[in-house]
This record gives structure tokens, C-alpha cells and sequence, in this order.
């Protein structure tokens, strides 16, 4: 009798360990997130933005190194620390945010070296096209959260993507850069 309750403990306890190996899902905090971007001004300053409105979850495997990304940015959330700026950002020349008032990066593919996430791997529609974007992983941590009482995962990603590739041509003829650099901050509590 004793024996059989030792083992039917350690299966339980097993059974327990197996299901928090299970797939897991995310939701994006707001207050931990954000997407900004850098692109060279004709060699002489780099123009910057922050898009603070983001949106999301993400499913995430540890064991099996698996997972999907699903994030969305508000573009009219842009802030760029002028008003004047933001508003030109938000025009028809770039973002069109009156037409297109999101972004959106969907990945199902995550790579590892070891246990280290590396990239993710998905595609990205901005300006109503979508085209293949994988962003490298700079860091990438889950730990438990005491302000929100659950598991959170959070890292930084980063990305050079050609502009033009989803039709964002402004000013490209006359020199101004194609290339932009993308970082994405995300953090995600455990549901």
C-alpha cells in the first residue's frame, strides 16, 4: 500500500511537471512593450520613432523550442518627439496611417543555438503588403513576474528591412535611405 502510493505521488508529480512543459500562451503588456525605428537622414543625423501602442500574444514551447509570434502596432501611435514629424510620419508619403492604422509581424518559426532563442521568423504587413521578416533575438528571458503574479517573457529583437519592399519609396530618388532599422521590445505574462 505504502509503495503504491509513493508511485502514484510520483506520477502525479510527473503529470504536473509534464504539463507545465506544455505550450503556453502570452499576452503582450502594454507598459513593456514597444516597436521603434532608426533610418539614416542624408548622413548627417539618424531620424527616430516609437510606435507605443502594441498589441499582441505569443505562444511559446520551452521544451519543444517552439512558438508564434502575433503582434500588432497602432501606427497612429507614433512619437518621434515632434509633433509636426509624427504628423508627416503618419501621412500618405510614409505610414498612411489613415489607411493602413496597423502593422502587423505573425511568426511561427522560432530558432535556438542550445537553449538561446535566436530568431524569429515570420512575415510582416505594413502598408497593406506582407512580406517574409525575421527578426534576431538580442535577448530573450522568462521569469516569474511578481508584480503581475505569473510567468513573463520578454526580450528585444532587431531587424534591417528595405523599405521599399513594402512600397515606401519616399524620398528614395533623391537619396534618402531604404534601409530601417527595427527593434521590437516585448514582454508577455503567462495566461
Amino acid at each position: 500500500m505504502k509503495k503504491t502510493a509513493c508511485l502514484l505521488a510520483a506520477a502525479l508529480a510527473l503529470g504536473m511537471g509534464a504539463a507545465r512543459a506544455e505550450p503556453a500562451s502570452y499576452q503582450i503588456d502594454a507598459d513593456h512593450t514597444y516597436v521603434t525605428f532608426a533610418i539614416d537622414h542624408y548622413g548627417a543625423s539618424v531620424n527616430r520613432g516609437r510606435f507605443d501602442a502594441v498589441s499582441g500574444s505569443v505562444r511559446y514551447d520551452p521544451a519543444a523550442r517552439q512558438g508564434q509570434f502575433d503582434i500588432t502596432v497602432d501606427t497612429n501611435s507614433i512619437y518621434s518627439g515632434s509633433r509636426g514629424f509624427d504628423e508627416h510620419l503618419k501621412s500618405p508619403d510614409l505610414f498612411d496611417a489613415a489607411r493602413h492604422p496597423t502593422m502587423r509581424f505573425v511568426a511561427d518559426r522560432l530558432d535556438f543555438d542550445g537553449e538561446r532563442l535566436v530568431q524569429v521568423a515570420g512575415q510582416l504587413t505594413l502598408l497593406g503588403q506582407t512580406r517574409p521578416l525575421t527578426l534576431k533575438a538580442l535577448q530573450f528571458k522568462c521569469y516569474p513576474n511578481k508584480r503581475a503574479k505569473t510567468e513573463a517573457c520578454g526580450g528585444d529583437f532587431e531587424a534591417v528591412i528595405d523599405r521599399t519592399e513594402w512600397g515606401m519609396d519616399y524620398l528614395v530618388a533623391v537619396g534618402m535611405p531604404k534601409s530601417v532599422r527595427i527593434t521590437a521590445t516585448i514582454e508577455a505574462f503567462r495566461q
